[in-house]
């Protein structure tokens, strides 16, 4: 197995969105995030020999770190055509043997279900979505975990800092178990207008929960 920095290498290619939307939330995930998070994953069984789904995909950066490290399947699903194509050029330039299916759907309601994706093994989800910090749009996660409480064996997600009550107390009503937390920053390039700095860290979370209801 390569080392994560060497993920974080490989991953260092993928390109970010070129119209980000803020009611979307969409900002990139860092290369050194996603290389911990995926490596992580793999060392705990949940990539090779099974199908890895990023929900809210954006331009790829969880599935291409799961296809480069062996997954059977990999899923991305995103709304927003654009993120898509460059998904698909992130694709083209990382090079991964295990190509990645790309779907244009909202990721709360994919056309996806439990049957239809499980044939290929145990199912892992890995993603990274809003964390609700816009005006009408708060606990956006929510959907995204009662999509996963569905679909997978396994997830991994990133979250606000000081989302772990809600996390375990969601997971614990799902059927699920949090296994793993840990802290993560996400340094952040400016993206939109209302942005004062030239970048800014993001204190977030990361959780592996084990879902025995799906």
């Amino acid at each position: 197995m390569a080392s994560r920095r060497a993920l974080e290498g490989e991953l260092a290619v993928v390109a970010g969105f070129d119209d980000p939307t803020a009611s979307l939330e969409q900002y990139p995930t860092p290369a050194d995030v996603a290389a911990h998070v995926v490596h992580l994953a793999d060392l705990r069984g949940d990539v090779e020999g099974g199908t890895v789904v990023d929900l809210g995909a954006g331009t790829g950066m969880f599935a291409l770190g799961a296809a480069l490290r062996g997954a059977t399947r990999v899923v991305g699903v995103e709304l927003d055509r654009g993120a898509l194509a460059v998904a698909r050029a992130n694709e083209r330039r990382v090079g991964a043997r295990t190509a990645v299916h790309w779907v244009h759907a909202d990721a709360t309601r994919p056309p996806l279900s439990r049957d239809r994706v499980a044939d290929e093994g145990p199912v892992t989800a890995i993603m990274n979505p809003p964390f609700g910090a816009q005006t009408g749009n708060e606990h956006a996660d929510r959907a995204f975990l009662e999509t996963v409480a569905a679909l997978a064996d396994v997830s991994y997600s990133v979250h606000n800092a000081g989302s772990r009550e809600f996390v375990e107390a969601f997971a614990a009503d799902e059927g699920g178990t949090v296994t793993d937390a840990f802290a993560a920053t996400l340094t952040l390039d400016r993206t939109y207008d209302h942005q004062t700095s030239a970048a800014a860290d993001i204190d977030a979370e990361v959780f592996r929960i084990e879902w025995s209801g799906a």
